[in-house]
């Protein structure tokens, strides 16, 4: 997947997610450059955020960045993460959403020997939706 593709899958969605009056999470790998949230609330090096309307204030979905302010432990904090953080979107009363895993993420081209495409002009897989539980 194109890394310009990956924001406007998660934009759409959030969108879905609100539309069916679910709660819209978002797995963050924390360790990737540029990712600001409460280090305390990290666990495994990732972490869980609720970007629900209720949860958040001044939500900005971006082509590079996604920030707002939100509640830990009753402060207030202002977050903030590359899109490339986001390791997937779901809904939290279902567990139905899209995870990116590395190799959608990835833009780099393979190294020879790999198995990257062949030359038989044959279309790339295409994306899939998986369900997260």
């Amino acid at each position: 997947m194109s890394s310009s593709r990956k924001p406007y899958l998660i934009r759409a969605m959030h969108e879905w997610i609100n539309d069916n009056d679910y709660t819209p999470h978002i797995v963050i790998d924390a360790g990737v450059e540029g990712v600001t949230v409460p280090r305390d609330h990290v666990t495994d090096g990732k972490i869980i955020l609720n970007i629900g309307g209720r949860a958040t204030e001044a939500l900005h979905l971006g082509n590079e960045t996604i920030s707002f302010a939100t509640r830990f432990s009753g402060t207030i904090h202002s977050v903030r993460l590359p899109c490339s953080a986001v390791l997937g979107i779901y809904a939290r009363e279902t567990g139905e959403g899209m995870i990116f895993t590395s190799d959608e993420t990835d833009d780099s081209p393979p190294e020879p020997g790999t198995d990257g495409p062949d030359d038989d002009n044959t279309p790339p897989d295409r994306p899939s939706l998986k369900v997260v539980k």
